[in-house]
């Protein structure tokens, strides 16, 4: 089939991001002998320039050992390519002779290469393969990269519960995701019962009111004598403004180069404290954001998950045969199975947590959220409850 490969990573890196690359690396190398496997540095940018990575030629024990680290290991970018980018991409594939473009990332990786494809009318495979700790791509039951960091979540508030049973006081915990809350919603995966942490939930999916907020935290600490609460940094007002707009001044908001407002930062933590000492004065209080670290902790590296990312790049690999696809991991017959869906139903969409997750109040996670979670993201340890 394909003489010459690329691959790219795009987005914000996983832990098995790289298990992905190597996959599709070695199984080029057992399908096509002969090819060349260019990895192209730092997204598509790299392809634009023409800065490769000879993959092909590169020891296996070598590339074996890079598939266990995280971070992105040919370097990412948060470039969104439009039409004109998207042609100087196409021009360096041509010039590198790609009979197949291998792209990991997101939902605009998947949009990337959906232009690209109809830009190169088919003379080109171009194959998303899926990564994202967001959890958010349609067609996918969930993404490589997630279970990683959903266990690396459900393990500190886990921690974090008993932690404040010691002690007890207010704790609010800021997890990445700018429009699904799955990660966030993960931190109920491993509650030890009822009366564990967190006790209180807000995703993206339900529009956020500082004061409910701070009436349900009164209303916990007279249950609890403690309150435990997991917040996605994307959580929005009615209005549909970001909360971080609400609370951080507009002279202090900053823009990533597309525009959007920087959700994760100092600012928002500071913000939710401020809050939390005028509302609810005398209290033990303490926020924290999570940031990069569910995507980097390398001690949190799922087995499954690893698995999963691998068989994720092989399946890109399988599917370049066939021609331009998304590669989707769905849940069927009670295992994940490897698909390869049009691009156009992956690309530039974003797949919100179903509404059915979550209880009425719309803070807690229903049976069937938890179910979910549990079946992604089982327990590894034995927690009991503690005397206090």
């Amino acid at each position: 089939m394909a003489e010459t490969f690329v691959i790219a990573q795009g987005g914000g890196p996983t832990t098995v991001i790289n298990q992905t690359l190597v996959g599709a690396a070695i199984e080029i190398r057992r399908l096509y002998p002969a090819a060349r496997v260019l990895g192209a540095r730092h997204g598509v940018r790299g392809v634009r320039d023409g800065d490769f990575v000879i993959l092909s030629d590169m020891d296996e024990q070598r590339l074996r050992r890079v598939a266990g680290i995280p971070g992105a290991a040919l370097g990412s970018t948060r470039d969104k390519p439009d039409g004109a980018y998207c042609e100087q991409v196409l021009a360096g594939l041509k010039r590198a002779g790609a009979d197949a473009f291998i792209y990991i990332g997101g939902n605009d990786t998947a949009g990337t290469q959906d232009i690209l494809h109809q830009a190169a009318g088919g003379s080109i495979a171009m194959v998303h393969a899926p990564k994202t700790i967001d959890n958010d791509l349609v067609e996918n039951d969930h993404t490589p990269g997630f279970i990683s960091a959903a266990e690396y979540v459900a393990g500190t508030f886990a921690g974090v519960d008993l932690d404040f049973r010691s002690l007890p006081g207010i704790y609010v915990g800021i997890v990445m995701g700018r429009h699904a809350g799955f990660l966030t919603a993960a931190s109920a995966a491993w509650r030890i019962d009822a009366d564990t942490g967190p006790h209180l939930i807000y995703v993206p999916e339900r529009a956020f009111s500082i004061d409910r907020f701070v009436d349900d935290m009164r209303r916990t600490l007279d249950r609890h004598r403690r309150c435990v609460v997991a917040v996605s940094e994307g959580v929005a007002e009615e209005d549909g403004r970001s909360l971080v707009e609400h609370l951080v001044p507009p002279d202090r908001l900053e823009r990533d180069a597309h525009g959007n407002v920087k959700l994760a930062g100092g600012d928002l933590g500071q913000a939710f404290e401020r809050a939390l000492h005028e509302r609810l004065p005398g209290k033990r209080a303490r926020v924290d954001a999570l940031g990069y670290m569910p995507r980097s902790h390398v001690a949190s590296i799922s087995p499954v998950d690893r698995q999963e990312a691998w068989s994720a790049g092989v399946k890109a690999v399988e599917t370049a045969e066939q021609g331009s696809a998304s590669v989707a991991l769905q849940f069927e017959g009670g295992k994940t199975v490897f698909r390869a869906v049009p691009l156009a139903a992956v690309a530039g969409k974003t797949r919100h947590m179903p509404a059915d997750f979550l209880d009425a109040a719309g803070t807690d996670l229903s049976p069937a959220g938890m179910a979910y979670f549990e079946r992604l993201v089982p327990r590894k340890y034995d927690l009991v409850l503690p005397f206090v």
